[in-house]
C-alpha cells in the first residue's frame, strides 16, 4: 500500500503493509486512540467507516518538489536519520 499525507506540496509518502478494519471490527484500543487523537468517533456514526493501520517499510518526506531526491527516511522498516 503507499498513502501520501496531507497534500501535494507538503508530503509524506509511507509504502508498507496495510491492514483494514470495519468501524465495528476495530480493535478497541487502536478506536480509542484514534478518537483521543481526533476527537472524533466513527463508531458512533450512521455511515459505515473503515479504519486502515499500515506498518511503514519506506518512508519518504518532502517540502515542495525540489526537494524530492533523496528524502528517503525510513527504509525495510529502519529509521535512516
Amino acid at each position: 500500500m503507499r498513502l501520501a499525507l496531507p497534500d501535494t506540496f507538503d508530503v509524506v509518502l509511507l509504502q508498507g503493509e496495510a491492514e483494514y478494519f470495519p468501524d465495528r471490527e476495530v480493535p478497541g484500543d487502536a478506536a480509542e486512540a484514534f478518537a483521543d487523537k481526533f476527537g472524533w468517533d466513527p463508531r458512533v456514526e450512521e455511515g459505515p467507516f473503515l479504519y486502515a493501520r499500515v506498518a511503514p517499510r519506506t518512508v519518504r518526506a518532502w517540502r515542495g518538489e525540489p526537494e524530492l531526491h533523496g528524502r528517503v527516511i525510513m527504509r525495510d522498516g529502519m529509521w535512516l536519520e
